[in-house]
């Protein structure tokens, strides 16, 4: 050792250092390389090995190194979450498998049952093809059965007038004139629609004479008229208008003769003509009464005895609002039924005044037989002995102030102008009205100026003397408006018009308003009652009221009608049985040619205008054994009807005697696409529904990307003239239902109270059946009539946004209802549905119905309606008051009625099959 380190340092200090270190550098990096040569590539081997033979030890617990099963691996930490996922994906991947086995099991039983579906389609199939085959073959029958049944009809042939008809026999004097051997009936066959030819008067000399005002009245009247034609050789009749004539420029006798004769259809004798000799003051002469007028039929005011054929001439109404139509406000009201005076008249008797006053013969003179030389002397004395008793208050003066009216010989003039004599009847509930003491003047211009002006202003007519015949008597019955007396029971006529109770006067002043408004106001119905009457004696039904024609608005429909919850889901309530037939319309009337020879009277005192509006009244049964108008009786009645007196269930009839009917949904909107939208899906799957129609009111057409929704029946769009209230009542040609729904767009009603006012109004056909009520009240403060919506029991209308009615009442409130309450109703934008409950409850006299204790309608989410403007109210208050005064009274009439559906929610055990109503 020391050596070596004496080496070591004699080495280095002897020069040879380097060599030394250089030699251990080399010897350190071999020795290091080698090393790691052995335990890179040797240690593993030895490892290797000493790990595979250790292993081999009988002790399997004493294994470090060997390979261990898949629990021992899975306690490694690291490993356990692999492991976890791998038992995951096994266990979904069993059950994917067992799905997928399930699913091809599920797979193999629905094309089974696609494959039963198939044949029972196709068996479907061939059951309908026979059904089809049975129908058919069952109509073949059924058409072979009524044509055996049934006499085959031709319409008769069309005959052409023609200039000499030889064959046509004679009377043997022109006052034997009837219908039957002086009028052609060959030449208006029932199918010809009644033509009527008018001469043009210009075209003859008489025609300069005639006074202008009724000239241009009657040629304006003429222009418009449905039955008027140009063609003279189709014509059923040939009228000329020949008065009333001017004094001054006034024809002969002879002359007019002679210009009638040489009409160019006149045929010798003038048969099928009709002369027509309107007068317009009380002094019109009877210029007629010396001319041969054949076999021609007279329209005039004044006839004498021998001139009047009764049932061939026609008795009309003085013409005094030639050009002008009726003021309503300046027409009083019906109420109060009393009025200052009981009685009044005011007229003078030139001829026979002095004598009246001087010679009276006493009553036992008339009853030992000696009759008084005129009636007028003993009315004179009756009636100034009344005024002087003050029992009542009346007026007669039969001494003018001024200078008398011209007039007749043994008529009573008129006193003074039209505006003090209509001042005074304003004020008289009965007005005296004198026939002539000449009995063989049956009606006189006079007289028919008196009865104008006393229907005109409310004055109930009292007609002394029975032998006259009052304008268009035989299809008007008088006593219903009027009363004709006897000139000998003068003395009983103070006790007579005094026992008359209030209830009879206004009824009698209520009818009298609607004669006069209806048959004299103006030129348009003078004339048309007068070919009303000509038509209706000779049989020819009326011509068809026409309908409006709806201009379609084309729009885009397909899209999926959804279902509202709220609106269709009606809990276990069943509507009755549900309507799988399509769209199915109200049946066509059925009398048109039987009705003209049935109900004169009473088609002619309750319709509510002369041309009939209709050929039927709306109310009567379509088929005998089907009544549709029910009424209001007593008792119970049962709903529906079955064989063996069993009767039906509720849930299995409609109910009514109307098997089969539908209803159409009218609903007015403007520029409310959303809401209209919304609407209208939510009556989609509604039962009964026959279509809808959508009146567009707006002048804005509607989006035309905008995609209706399909809801099993057809949405007809309408497009209206102008922005109009009234358009929502139009009797549109596309309603083919006798039932319409007017409901706003904003309302919402359920599937079952919409049924349920269905199920009422065909029990109660002629009123309006609806849900949200409203009444009138009168305010006494201010003395006029207020519209209330507040919740109350008692109600008189029934909102038109949600009601049912009789589309007759759309053709009264279009065409017959007067034009001024119309005008207010475009005025104010408001007041339709006062208009209808008003025009209805007047024809009726009967108030609406309420169904359901629905008060108000809630449209969340939609724009502001009208009815929420500050004026809403203000303006209807004005509409009430406006409306009873073109009326003359109020014709609403209070109810404390309301319906509920109580069949709808009452649980009846299966066993009661029959169920009653209480009407």
């Amino acid at each position: 050792m020391t050596g070596y380190t004496m080496l070591r340092n004699g080495g280095v200090g002897n020069g040879g250092q380097p060599w030394v270190l250089r030699w251990s550098s080399r010897i350190r990096l071999t020795w290091l390389s080698f090393t790691l040569f052995i335990i890179l590539v040797f240690f593993p081997l030895i490892a290797h090995y000493y790990l595979t033979t250790i292993d081999d030890a009988d002790d399997a617990g004493k294994r470090i190194f060997g390979p261990r099963t898949g629990n021992e691996l899975c306690e490694v930490k690291h490993v356990q979450d692999l492991c976890r996922i791998r038992e995951s994906v096994s266990e979904e991947l069993l059950q994917l498998e067992a799905k997928r086995q399930e699913l091809n099991s599920e797979i193999a039983k629905l094309n089974l049952k696609i494959e039963a579906c198939k044949k029972s389609i196709e068996n479907a199939k061939q059951d309908l093809l026979q059904l089809k085959n049975v129908i058919s073959q069952t109509e073949h029958s059924y058409k072979e059965l009524m044509a055996q049944n049934q006499p085959k009809l031709s319409l008769p042939i069309r005959l052409l007038p023609d200039k000499d008809d030889a064959t046509f026999p004679l009377p043997k004097s022109n006052r034997n004139c009837r219908l039957h051997n002086c009028f052609d009936y060959s030449r208006c066959p029932l199918t010809s629609g009644f033509p009527v030819y008018v001469y043009n008067s210009d075209d003859y000399p008489f025609g300069s004479s005639l006074d202008p005002l009724i000239k241009q009245a009657f040629e304006a009247t003429v222009r418009t008229n449905v039955y008027v034609t140009e063609n003279a050789n189709i014509a059923c009749v040939y009228i000329i208008l020949v008065g009333e004539m001017q004094e001054p420029v006034m024809p002969k006798p002879t002359e007019l003769e002679q210009q009638l004769h040489s009409l160019p259809y006149w045929r010798t004798d003038g048969h099928n003509h009709l002369i027509i000799n309107l007068s317009r003051k009380s002094e019109t002469q009877n210029f007629i009464y010396n001319i041969s007028t054949g076999r021609a039929m007279i329209a005039q005011s004044t006839f004498y005895d021998v001139q009047y054929r009764p049932g061939f001439d026609i008795v009309v109404s003085p013409l005094v609002h030639a050009m002008s139509e009726p003021n309503f406000l300046e027409i009083p009201p019906q109420v109060p039924v009393k009025r200052k005076y009981l009685f009044s008249f005011q007229g003078e008797k030139i001829e026979s005044l002095r004598s009246s006053l001087q010679e009276v013969r006493s009553f036992e003179e008339e009853i030992e037989g000696n009759a008084p030389a005129d009636y007028d002397d003993r009315i004179i004395t009756t009636l100034k002995a009344v005024q002087d008793s003050k029992l009542d208050f009346v007026l007669v003066e039969f001494t003018c102030k001024n200078q008398p009216k011209a007039s007749l010989p043994t008529e009573w003039a008129l006193c003074g102008e039209r505006d003090d004599r209509l001042e005074l009847l304003k004020l008289s509930t009965f007005a005296l009205i004198i026939t002539p003491g000449d009995t063989r003047l049956v009606i006189s211009a006079g007289c028919a100026m008196r009865l104008f002006e006393a229907l005109e202003v409310g004055a109930i007519p009292v007609v002394l003397g029975e032998q006259v015949q009052l304008p268009y008597n035989d299809v008007i019955r008088w006593s219903e408006a009027a009363l004709i007396i006897p000139k000998p029971r003068i003395t009983e006529v103070h006790f007579l018009l005094r026992s008359i109770s209030d209830n009879d006067l206004l009824a009698m002043r209520r009818q009298g308003r609607f004669l006069w408004e209806t048959y004299f106001s103006t030129s348009d119905n003078v004339f048309s009652t007068v070919l009303a009457i000509i038509r209706t004696r000779i049989q020819i039904p009326a011509a068809p009221i026409r309908e409006e024609a709806a201009v379609e608005i084309p729009h885009r429909s397909g899209k999926a009608a959804g279902t509202d919850p709220n609106m269709a889901d009606n809990g276990d309530l069943d509507l009755g049985p549900v309507e799988t037939e399509p769209p199915y319309a109200s049946p066509r009337y059925l009398r048109n040619f039987t009705l003209t020879a049935m109900d004169i009277y009473r088609n002619w005192n309750s319709a509510p205008g002369p041309f009939h509006l209709f050929p039927y009244t709306p109310f009567d049964p379509v088929l005998p054994s089907e009544a549709k108008f029910l009424g209001s009786g007593t008792g119970f009645r049962p709903i529906g009807g079955g064989a063996g007196g069993s009767g039906k269930e509720f849930q299995a009839a409609l109910g009514g005697n109307v098997p089969r009917e539908q209803f159409t949904v009218v609903m007015l909107t403007y520029e409310r696409e959303e809401v209209l939208m919304n609407s209208l899906e939510r009556l989609n799957g509604l039962p009964y529904l026959n279509k809808v129609v959508v009146v567009w009111n707006s002048p804005k057409l509607p989006s035309e990307d905008l995609l209706w929704p399909d809801i099993g029946v057809p949405i007809m769009v309408v497009r209206t003239e102008k922005n109009s209230l009234n358009n929502r009542f139009l009797p549109w040609d596309e309603i083919e239902t006798e039932a319409i729904l007017s409901i706003d767009d904003d309302a919402h009603l359920r599937h079952d109270e919409i049924m349920f006012g269905f199920r009422v109004w065909r029990e109660a056909r002629d009123r309006i059946v609806g849900f949200p009520g409203r009444y009138h009240a009168w305010d006494i403060p201010h003395q006029s009539w207020l519209y209330n919506s507040n919740y109350s029991c008692e109600l008189s209308m029934v909102l038109t946004g949600a009601a049912f009615f009789h589309k007759y009442y759309a053709y009264l409130y279009s065409y017959v209802m007067p034009q001024a309450i119309r005008d207010m109703v475009d005025e104010y934008i408001n007041c339709e549905d006062i208009a209808m409950n008003f025009l209805v409850s007047h024809l009726t006299r009967k108030p609406p119905i309420k169904v359901t204790s629905r008060w108000t309608f809630r449209c969340p989410g939609c724009p502001q309606a009208l009815s929420h403007d500050d004026s809403h109210f203000h303006e209807r208050h004005k509409c009430i008051n406006f409306f009873v005064k073109v009326y003359g009274y109020m014709p609403l009439l209070y109810t404390q009625f309301r319906v509920d559906s109580v069949l709808f929610k009452t649980r009846l055990p299966h066993d009661k099959t029959k169920c009653f109503k209480f009407i």
